[in-house]
């Protein structure tokens, strides 16, 4: 069902609730996709469905910039040809810090257990075996291939918006995952882009302003690859939830 952007939002009956919960319970983050190209048409239509996602007083502070094509192949190579350096000396790294703090600076348990059960989970599926780190080197890169997907998003916000805006930034990306599945497309939100934004910017046109989030991949997933059959376990809401009464 289709509303107006300004349209009776409050009186609209989801007349089949069955999909919605399809479409956000087949999300997950693919990592193998068919060279099929993706209709501008239909990613407009998953922008425009995700435009609508709530942010602190309605600030909307996305900005994405859709790569495909040769732009997208010429990012790709620019920054595997960095993530080669980095790997052949290390000390490179410094010169790729991100602009914020995706992950903590200390882990502790249960997310440096569920983070560690994640990347051996993958890595298993993958025959990727402890210490391989030409394997691992290559699987990393992946990322910054977009995971072979026709289209890369790239999302940016300006340096000027405080980290409540992040949670905006959130809620605006999970409305483009669940788009995108309803209309038969898979993706993955990646984080690893984030610091080799002196790369990204210059490359999509953005402003000095301007602060990558992070990247995704959206195509249409390869049903047939190994990597695809990995999924991730979820917490029982029971674990999460507490009934205050």
């Amino acid at each position: 069902m289709s509303i107006s952007p300004i349209g009776p939002q409050v009186s609209t009956r989801v007349n089949d609730p069955a999909s919605v919960d399809a479409a956000i319970l087949s999300r997950f983050s693919a990592r193998a996709y068919l060279p099929k190209a993706v209709d501008r048409g239909i990613l407009q239509e998953v922008l425009s469905i995700a435009a609508r996602a709530p942010s602190g007083t309605n600030t909307q502070p996305w900005k994405v910039y859709v790569l495909q094509g040769a732009k997208r192949d010429e990012l790709v190579a620019k920054t595997c040809a960095a993530h080669d350096a980095i790997s052949a000396n290390p000390a490179l790294a410094s010169d790729y810090a991100e602009a914020y703090d995706y992950y903590p600076e200390k882990w502790v348990s249960p997310y440096i257990d569920r983070r560690r059960e994640c990347g051996f989970g993958l890595y298993g599926v993958l025959g990727i075996g402890k210490g391989d780190k030409a394997r691992m080197h290559q699987q990393h890169q992946q990322n910054f291939r977009f995971f072979d997907a026709p289209v890369g998003l790239i999302f940016t916000i300006d340096k000027v918006m405080g980290r409540g805006s992040l949670l905006d930034y959130g809620m605006f990306l999970q409305s483009i995952m669940v788009a995108a599945r309803s209309r038969g497309l898979h993706t993955c939100p990646q984080a690893a882009w984030n610091g080799f934004s002196k790369i990204i910017l210059p490359h999509v046109g953005a402003g000095e302003n301007e602060m990558v989030v992070c990247g995704m991949a959206l195509g249409y997933a390869d049903e047939s690859a190994l990597v695809n059959t990995f999924q991730t376990t979820r917490v029982s809401s029971k674990d999460f939830t507490h009934w205050v009464e």
